[in-house]
């Protein structure tokens, strides 16, 4: 096949193939036959282009960190009110993993095995410091303009915006059963949307 013999679209195919099968069987289900076979190539190209379904894997991670990276810059932060541009990347955050489910499911194997793979990943460290470096510069212009209090760290309050989608997400079933709610019915998840922003808004006014 003409597909075949172009390294990069034979490459992309594979890739897109396992972050599909790790998403569904985690690191330890999926099956490199199966990316194989999905992915329309063989198993030594996949062997040849990724070297080790572990660094499959952690390719996959990679790249997923780099989509929500890529799409979280398209929002242009920087030129927004301070106010604005933190209710805009929690609202992003959340519609980001409603839209990408497999994204979270990615997340919650690596865990699983402690990071490990993205421990030796140098590209997920680097994609992570332009976001950092955004939410710091942020912070500090709310806090000239005296909308924000001092001191509040970009990378915890990053992992408090994620944390409060990614929970809830994560364990909508138990929780729905526990308070006897529909938490993933269009109005509950627009009025969880509404909460994050709220909450995380309060926290950081002066």
């Amino acid at each position: 096949m003409k597909n075949n013999r172009d390294p990069d679209r034979t490459r992309s195919r594979i890739l897109a193939a396992a972050t599909q099968d790790f998403a569904r069987h985690g690191l330890g289900g999926a099956r490199v036959d199966r990316i194989a076979a999905r992915a329309g190539a063989n198993k030594r190209m996949l062997y040849y282009y990724f070297g080790s379904k572990d660094d499959l894997f952690l390719a996959a991670l990679e790249e997923s960190y780099a989509q929500i990276r890529n799409a979280e810059r398209a929002l242009d932060l920087e030129h927004r009110d301070p106010r604005e541009a933190i209710k805009r990347l929690v609202e992003f955050t959340w519609d980001y993993y409603l839209g990408h489910p497999e994204f979270m499911t990615l997340l919650g194997s690596e865990n699983l095995h402690e990071g490990r793979h993205v421990r030796r990943s140098r590209r997920v460290r680097e994609l992570h410091t332009p976001l950092v470096q955004t939410l710091r510069g942020i912070l500090r212009r709310g806090e000239r303009e005296g909308l924000f209090r001092k001191g509040v760290d970009p990378v915890q309050l990053y992992i408090s915006i994620a944390g409060e989608g990614y929970f809830y997400l994560s364990n909508r079933y138990t929780l729905s059963r526990i308070f006897g709610r529909d938490l993933v019915a269009r109005r509950a998840l627009g009025a969880r949307a509404r909460h994050i922003v709220a909450m995380v808004l309060n926290a950081l006014r002066r």
